[in-house]
């Protein structure tokens, strides 16, 4: 963009307008210049006037001082890390070829000693000298009878042999004393004495083109240049095709190409007059990989927006030099908490340049979904994990599928509905009503404080405890298990709930977290995926599934999860605004170290008072935290009849299935009775009566019944 010089126009200047610098990422956005309304004759001195001389050398360009890849303290870090594994690679391709350098360097100074010799024999044997004794001597031969001459000769031939005598005499005290030194010389100074004397040989051997060095230039996966970039752009449609190279559009780069970390970077700008955005390039993301020659997972483009200094045709692209997904998955920070606030950004994973990503999850709700065996379940978890440390988070917990994943939040949870059998889905239906009634209570108290401690009629952190009013986690995995399960009159009160919790709770303090497989139409409806704010999706089968879980069109725009392949567990695509996402390398958290939170979660619970709920009566939790140990069948079975106070022996059995098939794969009713006999169960009645029918089963009663009385009524452990 060219500069336009300011012209008086009715007595007033017109403002100049500067080029923006091709180098703005990272830095403010200036602010606009305002027109300046000085009139010629008042006397006052404004930069951008024709007559100030300096107009020019004041006007400083909003251009940042550092390179794009010192700006930031993990762009530093990742340089800093390829700078120190380059220089580890080389130490190693160099030690390895040790030995051959040595052979090559005896060698050159083989070869430097011969020339040294060469070099040095005409001074040792005096050659000057014998020029004068070779003149000399054919003078003498053609006068013989010169006397005087005759004699020149004989002192010439005496000076020679003088001089011979005592320069090799020299020549053999000096390597006669370095080798006497030598031999009398510690180890150590032999080594440095070898090695003054082979260094110059061997720098004397060396040829024109003698390389002592094998070429150290560690292989590069991916190479790009300028040239690969514009190549790549126009194979994909993105830029013009000229008569010639010289004509041809190129893109204009701002940065680089350059090394960062394990991959290179670019920003550049499209040019102008081509009609494409920076929206196009995104979406040619696979071909552009393709030219590039790699795969698709390896190429990290975003847009520059206007805040960064970007324009509409401002990219900034990343392509590793291989998967930056894969390798050993990063343990969650969460585990070696003690404590946390849900008011702060929970952290989540890293991209895949290494960056810590952190989801700030108040005032939003959340939705994960992707194929089974993806670290779907495990990710959702890591957002009630952090849950889980706060005290004044109180729990909401449903799991469709009702296995063994959720089991440990029993020790936490206010309300916890496990599985999708009837009595489980009236369990959920009442779940949803208490909670549409706590937020109408909530906001009728919010509606009437002062705008002084509630200015924005929103749940604070100081009212959380003024008013004793908790976050409120609303956790529900496996939703498509329940919508499938329901009636259609269940299944469409139950949606209406959940959109009027997720649309309306975040300003009463309640963060819905949701999750399900592929959310079609009939598994999760439209109306209530629309409305969460932000989403995360594993591996899915196409761009369609993906759209589904991360919103209509984000595929297009680059946030696409069909990329990714069965060996990316735990890595999804995270989508956090309507043009803002990041793939994420989820952080690691396993059974047990989730488990262990929920203790941690309930102990502070216990110590703040705020174990309320289904937490406080569960028998199984209440053991845990006594220091008694239940039988594991005993635990289970609880589990399993959690909203019923009686079982058929095969519903229980499926139940049990269904939590553990490893264990209890191969269990039937005499192996199961026998089991429960062996922990303690005595049956009262081997009969139960449910709507109607009596058959084999179990009562809850008696099953609690094993559990020591002094657990069950000890105030402490609830």
């Amino acid at each position: 963009m060219s500069e336009t010089i300011p012209r008086p126009i009715n007595g007033h200047t017109v403002a100049k307008l500067h080029p923006i610098p091709p180098e703005t990422l990272g830095a403010e956005p200036a602010a606009p210049i305002e027109e300046t309304d000085v009139a010629e004759g008042d006397g006052v001195e404004a930069v951008d006037r024709l007559d100030n001389p300096l107009a020019d050398w004041l006007t400083v360009p909003d251009a940042p001082v550092l390179p794009a890849w010192a700006r930031s303290t993990a762009s530093i870090k990742a340089n800093v890390a390829a700078f120190v594994r380059l220089s580890w690679w080389q130490a190693r391709y160099h030690g390895i070829r040790t030995p051959k350098y040595l052979v090559k360097t005896l060698l050159l100074a083989a070869r430097g000693f011969y020339r040294a010799t060469v070099g040095l024999w005409p001074t040792l044997s005096a050659q000057d000298h014998t020029a004068t004794v070779k003149a000399l001597r054919a003078q003498a031969k053609a006068k013989p009878e010169d006397v005087e001459l005759a004699l020149r000769l004989q002192m010439a031939h005496a000076e020679r042999t003088r001089t011979r005598r005592w320069r090799f005499g020299a020549a053999a005290v000096g390597v006669a004393s370095a080798t006497i030194g030598i031999m009398l010389a510690d180890p150590l100074v032999q080594t440095g004495m070898a090695g003054a004397i082979v260094t110059p040989l061997a720098y004397l051997g060396r040829g024109k083109n003698t390389q002592l060095l094998d070429q150290g230039a560690p292989p590069l996966r991916v190479d790009m240049s300028a040239q690969q970039l514009n190549d790549a752009l126009r194979a994909a449609g993105l830029l013009k095709s000229g008569r010639g190279d010289e004509d041809a559009p190129r893109v204009s780069c701002s940065m680089g190409p350059v090394r960062d970390g394990r991959g290179w970077a670019v920003i550049f700008d499209l040019p102008r007059g081509g009609g494409k955005t920076a929206s196009d390039v995104l979406a040619k993301r696979e071909v552009i990989a393709q030219e590039l020659g790699v795969d698709e997972i390896q190429v990290i483009m975003s847009r520059v927006r206007a805040a960064k200094g970007g324009n509409a045709g401002r990219v900034s692209m990343w392509v590793a030099d291989d998967d930056p997904y894969l390798g050993a998955p990063n343990p969650s920070p969460l585990a070696k908490a003690e404590t946390f606030s849900i008011w702060d950004p929970i952290p989540f994973g890293q991209d895949a340049r290494g960056n810590r990503i952190e989801v700030p999850v108040m005032w939003q709700s959340m939705f994960f979904g992707g194929l089974p065996r993806r670290g779907k379940t495990f990710t959702q978890r890591l957002m009630t994990a952090a849950g889980l440390l706060d005290a004044y988070v109180r729990h909401y917990m449903a799991d469709g599928k009702g296995g063994a994943d959720w089991m440990p939040m029993r020790a936490v949870a206010h309300r916890l509905v496990m599985g999708a059998e009837d009595a489980a889905i009236e369990a959920l239906k009442a779940m949803l009503a208490e909670l549409l009634s706590e937020m109408e209570r909530r906001f009728a108290i919010l509606r009437e404080l002062p705008t002084s401690i509630c200015p924005e009629g929103k749940l604070t952190p100081e009212l959380v405890r003024l008013k004793n009013m908790p976050v409120i986690f609303v956790t529900i995995d496996e939703l498509q298990e329940y919508f499938t399960a329901m009636e259609k009159e269940d299944r469409e009160q139950v949606i209406n709930d959940l959109c009027r919790i997720a649309r309306r709770g975040p300003a009463a303090g309640f963060v819905s977290n949701f999750a399900s497989q592929r959310p079609d139409a009939e598994s999760v409806p439209t109306k209530l995926r629309e409305i969460i704010t932000l989403r995360y999706s594993t591996q899915v089968v196409d761009k369609a599934s993906s759209d589904m879980v991360l919103g209509k069109g984000k595929a297009a725009q680059g946030a696409d999860a069909s990329v990714l392949s069965e060996d990316h567990v735990g890595t999804g695509v995270l989508v956090t605004g309507p043009a803002s996402y990041v793939t994420v390398r989820a952080d690691y958290l396993d059974g047990p170290g989730f488990a262990k939170l929920c203790a941690t979660g309930r102990a502070l619970r216990q110590a703040a008072g705020q174990l309320t709920g289904d937490a406080v009566g569960d028998v199984t939790a209440a053991a845990d935290a006594a220091g008694f140990k239940l039988a594991p069948i005993l635990s289970d079975v609880l589990e399993v009849m959690r909203h019923t106070p009686r079982m058929f022996t095969d519903d229980l059995l499926a139940g049990l299935v269904n939590i553990d098939e490893d264990t209890y794969g191969d269990f039937n009713a005499e192996r199961l009775a026998a089991e429960l006999e062996a922990a303690g169960v005595k049956r009262i009645s081997k009969q139960v009566k449910i709507g109607g029918k009596s058959l084999a089963g179990y009562q809850k009663r008696d099953i609690e019944a094993a559990v020591p009385a002094e657990i069950l009524l000890d105030p402490n452990a609830k």
